[in-house]
């Protein structure tokens, strides 16, 4: 496995790669990482090419309240998974190469950026947005492999690469869970042992209120128990919704493509989960 961390060691290992496996598969990542990233990396070395995992914990994603210095790290342990998973290659720039001085491009995604995460987290797929299209161009992959489990990001990216006729795929992969349904996330070490024991909570509301929903019945009665049962259970619900998958776009009633949605907060931690409705 190679590592590159600079820009004329990636674009030359890519170009490599390309020619050793006939495509590029790019894993998008900001380190720290769990199971659910090592299966977007089996995903992409699955398909038969030569997969690219990129780390960089991307400070244009982190709004003035949150603390960029908290995101978990861990290279050795990061490199040592890549490895072993089958990546070829893992580019590592640092903040200087992605946001060089005098730059003055960014993209502003709107469409399914708007609403939920995009406003809890003012300016967050602008950072999303920016850094997977400088990744793109960087890498110039083939496909690009994104968890389910951050579903709004999920789209986002998806829309700009349709919007920007970016010449490449992107990939869904099914949210990876632990025994007890929790969504795999870095920030879940930050739970304290009694608030992991909750946490697990948020998956099986999700699965029972996507049990509740009648087709063309009003979702509204299913979504207000589902919020009232978090809240008890002390979550801090910031949304709970039931919207169309693609879009984003907050539904009355369940139709084909739905998808509930959820962002709760334990103690430090904030929970984003989803499944299909």
């Amino acid at each position: 496995m190679q590592i590159a961390r600079t820009l004329s060691e990636v674009q030359a290992a890519c170009v490599t790669a390309r020619g050793s496996a006939g495509s590029l598969a790019l894993v998008p990542t900001m380190g720290a990482l769990h199971p659910g990233h090592r299966a977007l990396v089996h995903a992409a070395v699955a398909s038969g090419a030569a997969t690219v995992a990129s780390i960089f914990v991307n400070p244009l994603q982190f709004a003035a309240s949150e603390d960029l210095s908290r995101y978990p790290r861990d290279e050795a342990g990061d490199l040592a998974a890549l490895e072993a998973s089958g990546c070829a290659l893992v580019w590592m720039p640092d903040v200087e190469t992605m946001y060089p001085a005098g730059g003055g491009t960014t993209i502003v995604p709107e469409g399914p950026a708007e609403n939920w995460e995009g406003t809890a987290r003012p300016g967050h797929f602008r950072g999303v947005a920016t850094v997977c299209a400088k990744l793109f161009g960087q890498v110039r992959p083939d496909r690009a492999y994104f968890g389910e489990k951050d579903w709004q990001q999920l789209q986002v990216v998806t829309r700009m690469a349709a919007d920007l006729h970016l010449p490449l795929e992107i990939v869904p992969v099914e949210t990876i869970r632990e025994t007890d349904g929790l969504a795999m996330s870095s920030r879940n070490r930050f739970l304290t042992t009694e608030e992991r024991s909750r946490a697990r909570l948020l998956y099986a509301v999700l699965t029972e209120t996507a049990r509740a929903l009648a087709p063309g019945g009003a979702a509204s009665g299913p979504l207000d128990a589902a919020r009232q049962t978090l809240a008890a259970a002390g979550f801090g619900v910031d949304y709970f919704a039931l919207v169309d998958g693609p879009t984003l776009t907050e539904l009355g009633s369940r139709i084909p493509g739905a998808r509930l949605i959820a962002a709760a907060r334990l103690g430090t931690v904030r929970l984003l989960d989803n499944i299909a409705a």
